[in-house]
């Protein structure tokens, strides 16, 4: 058994904000692979199923960001797992929106959900850093995610929180590497070029037409030879015509 856990706060008043981007993170994997219903258990919300052959617990803690953590302990002894049996998927103003890193153990930088996790399971626990941007002053920051995202960021977050879900199970076998692959080819898809080599720059090649063919030069036209040979005397009298 694993835990994933989004984090966020409980409430259609904080379902859009950008803290809550966790929580939107492990509905989608609940409703891309057929995971069961949502109960409450564990001071939250739980669904249940199987991402390749692990059995994930997807946990949306319901005690407010600050108290994450009490949540995340109680499903984590209950199940008698360890600290590396836990992902937790957040919010991070420290990436641009739509970038996203993975790592394990290290500090909490400040933010309150994983400072309460700290508090309950310690730090060695795996995380998915999911960016929504800075405001730009620290000041700003706690307005900044609880405020919802604006329109303009609609796509990237549609594709990122696709990304997520196409890699998950990939995530539940531990490969970072594969999982960030599959997040990528969502928000970073590689372009195809239907240019063929030589082409102008901005002109489109027909398949349908014909290819040219490079032409060889014409060969260089011979001189006439005379058709009867002639005599001293005939090319004498042709001197003086």
């Amino acid at each position: 058994m694993l835990i994933f856990a989004g984090l966020g706060n409980p409430g259609a008043k904080y379902a859009r904000n950008r803290h809550n981007i966790g929580f939107m993170a492990v509905d989608r994997i609940a409703e891309d692979h057929g995971f069961g219903p949502w109960k409450a258990r564990f001071q939250g919300q739980v669904s249940e199923g199987r991402l390749g052959s692990q059995k994930v617990l997807l946990l949306k803690p319901e005690t407010f960001m600050n108290l994450s953590g009490q949540a995340v302990g109680e499903a984590m002894r209950f199940y008698k797992l360890e600290p590396g049996d836990v992902t937790v998927l957040h919010d991070e103003i420290d990436l641009a929106p739509g970038k996203l890193r993975v790592k394990t153990g290290g500090g909490h930088a400040g933010h309150n959900g994983l400072r309460s996790i700290h508090q309950h399971i310690g730090p060695d626990y795996a995380r998915v850093r999911i960016g929504v941007g800075h405001p730009g002053r620290k000041e700003a920051v706690p307005g900044y995610v609880l405020h919802d995202f604006p329109k303009a960021d609609e796509n990237w977050l549609e594709d990122i929180l696709r990304g997520i879900s196409d890699g998950a199970p990939y995530l539940a076998e531990g490969d970072a590497g594969r999982f960030q692959n599959a997040v990528a080819l969502r928000t970073a898809p590689p372009r195809a070029s239907s240019s063929k080599p030589g082409a102008k720059s901005g002109e489109k090649s027909d398949p349908k037409a014909p290819s040219r063919a490079k032409e060889p030069p014409a060969p260089q036209s011979e001189p006439e030879a005379d058709a009867e040979p002639r005599s001293p005397l005939q090319r004498l009298v042709d001197r003086f015509r």
